[in-house]
């Protein structure tokens, strides 16, 4: 793993706490080792897609700028459509790797975004 994809690991799991990582592990039926292991998985599937999208965004047209960009599902957040589009076929990627349901990834997923959303519009904040 590269070092940016780690260190946005790291900030996700900080942003995520100590309650929601047992909320996961109870998800999965783990302990908060398991759940910070499937974390790290899937955050490391969801950060290719982001990083190609925000690639893709047409010169000039940073993709990060602030939260109204990254807004949430129900404002049409550029980021939040990245992720909602990205979540499926990156559950059957982490369900492939580590041999958990599908649907329990997906679940997983969807507590896994609005972190991930507030991680990226605090990096974005930060290159301001």
């Amino acid at each position: 793993m590269s070092e940016s994809a780690s260190s946005f690991e790291d900030d996700v799991l900080g942003e995520l706490g100590d309650d929601k990582l047992q909320e996961i592990a109870g998800l999965l039926g783990t302990d908060t080792a398991g759940a910070q292991e499937v974390v790290g998985t899937t955050v490391s599937a969801l950060a290719g897609p982001v990083q190609e999208e925000a690639a893709a965004a047409p010169e000039g047209e940073a993709p990060l700028q602030g939260v109204s960009t990254l807004g949430g599902f129900a404002t049409g957040g550029l980021m939040a459509g990245v992720l909602a589009k990205v979540s499926k076929p990156v559950a059957n990627v982490v369900a492939k790797k580590t041999g958990i349901p599908v649907a329990t990834v997906t679940r997983v997923i969807e507590m896994l975004v609005p972190v991930v959303l507030t991680v990226l519009t605090k990096r974005a904040a930060r290159k301001k």
